[in-house]
């Protein structure tokens, strides 16, 4: 039986932000208890508060309204095993560049265009994961390493494979067949831990779903795209990407088997027309999955509940049989294969890198026509903001990939540097070398900008002291309090730090654009001189030549660093909660968004929230009648922005918003103009006219919302409060107060005020209801379905 209606009853919904907090924290209290939910999300209240809806005395209610915490902390680092995820960081930071396209209208095709171009980059990410790990399993150990007298005898554990030996896996084949299985696990492994996830979050269907929904039918809606029913249930799309890519690893494997057999068939005479055969198959096959991968647009007006179940076994099922066949092929006796030189030298990694690279000014192109269609103000790098995080998607995959390929050959050459070493010894592909060799020129090129920073910030800090002392009210006039150097200077260094967050975007594009160049240069230079950079400077002079040995061994240090760094940090995590809890904040971030361009990313944290959030608002306005404030703080208020967009008319009526510390319009906003712009907030502002916003000048990640309309509407913004809330000590303040910055909006007593005046909004009459003398509507304590309420239902 749910509870009885009381029309006065009123909730707090507290939604909590980046990093987590406990039941205890959100609530202030130590006796918490889960009254919905699971280990992953759920709602907490106070002990006491368990059953207070259903009290009929007001004297038994608590004081204010009723809290209630929805913690969402584990759907991003709860367990042990999401620090793995960090894996997975290129794949979530592509996924992010397929949000960040302009605001645009019209010009449907370039916005569809768009979103092809960052799914086939995404595609080159998984093909790039996958040769890196055939390189080090096929190349560097099974052909070079295993092939060489000298170093399969230094490492005994590879002692079967070597043609000292003349065992049955001695064979040049034979030893990539078997090597085979390390890149193929890995791609199986991806896949499972996809369709796990898709599984926990995909399938979660928002309220109110159409199980007759037309999936094809894709109509113009006037409202945001938040708002539109289909834009958290992403089954469809994600179940054919992953099919696509795992098809892709499988066949990047399979071409890798085939094409070294082919190439030896051609040269001996031997079976060459079966090998040939195969690759067109694989061919075929590759084909296909770029068409799959091109025609899997998103299609949010619509629930799409439809799945594809034939493709999505058919297409990594075939591709797996070729991988198969592939490995049969290959493993097939021939007598005078040796394995000498590298497997398939820069051929595989330059295609993948100037496919990448073209993709990336295809899309800026694509950014530039939908950007100047609106141009909106404040928009990251006049709409460039999702190629330049592109950009650094595949930097990222390249410091990782190349970083497993240069640590490997070092650990199999020696103390060598890879590629500058004995003719046998094991070295990775050329261009890797290369594109190591330019990270520490990326760095010396990062000093300029930094230091540029770092002046205007130190300038901004001593603009801002009298502004300081001019908002708290000190100096040395009568009756007022004396200023303190030291106190001023510490709040206005953290007033200038924070506006650091604003110059973000034209860092980011600088380190983008050089990344590009530098990138282009590396495979250019590759191409032409076919060596490691310290073997090509061998006789450009001493000074030249020294600087292209150190860029390389420095270079060869800084990927292998910073793979290390990736799985040393991995392993912190998954032993320390603190450490897992830092880096749950960067899937807080980062994994807001479905996935619609990586079916392998971090999954996507709201396709279980928002339905959650939604379906508590809605049963607990209809069951009470009452009023509800959804509370929302940091990341949380864009999960409660999400939440609004979804909620029918009659529902949102009852919902008031209670946003602080709020990203939205200072970084999503921004980066995100399509989905948080200007025009949106202002459209949610308007279908959420009892919504308040409380922001700080010292804080670096929330900010103003500025929905007016031109002044149409009234200000949603309350602030900058003061923080800290007393310059010195007071007699009502004794001890010197903190800057909060980003922190603890509830202790300012401007967060119960606004709280105060929003639960005191009269609430809209029921149909068919007689009202009050004080304007609420009077709803029988039956149970009831109220008429206006809904079920939900976006």
């Amino acid at each position: 039986m749910g509870p009885t209606r009381q029309p006065d009853a009123t909730l707090e919904l507290l939604v909590h932000g980046v990093g987590g907090h406990t039941p205890g924290e959100m609530l202030d209290s130590a006796r918490t208890v889960r009254v919905s939910g699971d280990a992953t999300a759920a709602l907490h209240r106070r002990v006491d508060d368990t059953d207070a809806e259903r009290r009929t005395d007001p004297a038994d209610r608590p004081e204010g309204p009723i809290q209630e915490a929805y913690c969402w902390s584990g759907l991003t680092s709860g367990g042990g095993t999401r620090a793995l995820w960090l894996l997975l960081l290129p794949f979530m930071v592509v996924n992010i560049a397929h949000w960040m396209r302009p605001d645009t209208h019209g010009i449907t095709r370039v916005r569809r265009l768009y979103g092809v171009l960052v799914r086939l980059l995404a595609l080159t990410l998984t093909v790039l994961f996958t040769a890196s790990a055939c390189e080090v399993a096929l190349d560097l150990t099974a052909w070079q390493c295993a092939g060489s007298a000298l170093c399969g005898a230094q490492r005994s554990w590879l002692a079967f494979l070597s043609p000292a030996h003349h065992g049955w896996w001695s064979q040049p084949g034979r030893r990539l067949a078997l090597a085979a299985v390390v890149p193929t696990a890995l791609v199986g492994l991806l896949w499972y831990l996809s369709h796990r996830t898709w599984a926990m979050y995909e399938t979660q269907r928002p309220p109110g779903a159409d199980e007759d929904a037309d999936p094809d039918t894709d109509p113009a809606s006037p409202r945001p795209a938040l708002a539109r029913p289909g834009f958290w249930y992403g089954r469809r799309i994600v179940a054919r990407l992953r099919a696509a890519h795992t098809a892709a690893g499988f066949v990047t494997v399979a071409a890798a088997l085939a094409g070294a057999a082919v190439r030896h068939d051609a040269a001996t005479g031997g079976a060459e027309l079966l090998g040939r055969l195969l690759q067109a198959a694989l061919a075929c096959c590759a084909l296909t999955v770029v068409w799959v991968v091109c025609r899997s647009g998103r299609s949010e007006s619509v629930r799409d509940l439809r799945l594809d179940s034939k493709l999505t076994a058919a297409l990594p099922g075939a591709a797996l049989a070729l991988l198969v066949l592939s490995g049969a092929y290959a493993g097939w006796s021939r007598t005078g294969w040796h394995s000498s030189g590298t497997l398939t030298g820069d051929g595989t990694f330059r295609v993948v890198a100037l496919a990448q690279a073209v993709l990336v000014v295809a899309l800026a192109c694509c950014a530039l026509v939908l950007h100047r269609t609106t141009r909106r103000p404040g928009t990251a790098l006049r709409g460039l903001g999702g190629p330049a995080v592109a950009m650094f998607a595949c930097a990222i995959a390249g410091v990782m990939t190349g970083g497993v390929a240069q640590r490997v050959a070092d650990w199999l050459d020696g103390d060598a540097t890879p590629g500058m070493g004995a003719a046998a010894a094991p070295a990775p592909p050329p261009l890797l070398s290369w594109q190591a060799s330019v990270i520490p020129v990326l760095l010396v090129l990062l000093l300029v900008p930094v230091g540029v920073l770092a002046v205007r910030t130190a300038r901004a800090a001593r603009a801002e002291r009298p502004r300081v002392e001019a908002d708290f009210g000190v100096g040395g006039g009568p009756g007022q309090e004396r200023a303190d150097a030291a106190r001023t200077g510490q709040i206005a260094d953290r007033r200038a730090l924070v506006r650091l967050t604003d110059q973000a975007p034209r860092l980011v594009g600088v380190l983008a654009g050089a990344a590009l160049l530098l990138g282009a240069a590396a495979v250019a230079l590759s191409w032409i001189s076919g060596e490691v950079p310290g073997r090509a400077a061998e006789h450009t002079g001493p000074f030249l030549q020294g600087v292209a040995e150190t860029a390389q061994g420095l270079g060869s240090w800084f990927v292998g660093i910073g793979f290390l760094a990736f799985v040393t940090l991995g392993r912190l995590a998954y032993s320390r909660p603190a450490i897992r809890q830092t880096v749950g904040i960067l899937w807080d971030v980062g994994t807001f968004w479905p996935r619609a361009a990586h079916p392998f990313a971090p999954p996507c944290y709201a396709e279980r929230a928002v339905p959650d959030l939604i379906w508590r608002i809605s049963t607990w306005t209809r069951a009470t009648g009452g009023r509800l404030v959804l509370s929302g703080h940091s990341q949380g208020t864009v999960l409660a922005a999400a939440t609004v967009w979804q909620l029918d008319a009659a529902t949102r009526k009852r919902t008031a918003l209670l946003t602080y510390g709020a990203p939205l319009k200072r970084l999503y906003g921004r980066w995100f103009p399509a989905y948080f712009g200007e025009p949106q907030l202002t459209a949610l502002h308007r279908e959420m006219p009892s919504w308040r916003n409380l922001w700080r000048d010292t804080d670096a990640i929330g900010g103003p919302v500025g929905a007016t309309d031109g002044g149409a509407l009234p200000d949603v913004d309350r602030g900058p409060l003061r923080d800290p809330l007393s310059y010195g000590r007071r007699t009502d303040r004794p001890l010197p107060e903190g800057i909060n910055g980003h922190g603890d909006y509830q202790a300012d007593p401007a967060f119960a005020e606004e709280r105060a005046t929003l639960l005191r909004a009269p609430l809209p009459a029921v149909p068919g209801q007689p009202r009050r003398p004080d304007g609420v509507a009077h709803e029988e304590a039956t149970g009831g379905t109220a008429k206006d309420s809904g079920n939900g239902g976006a």
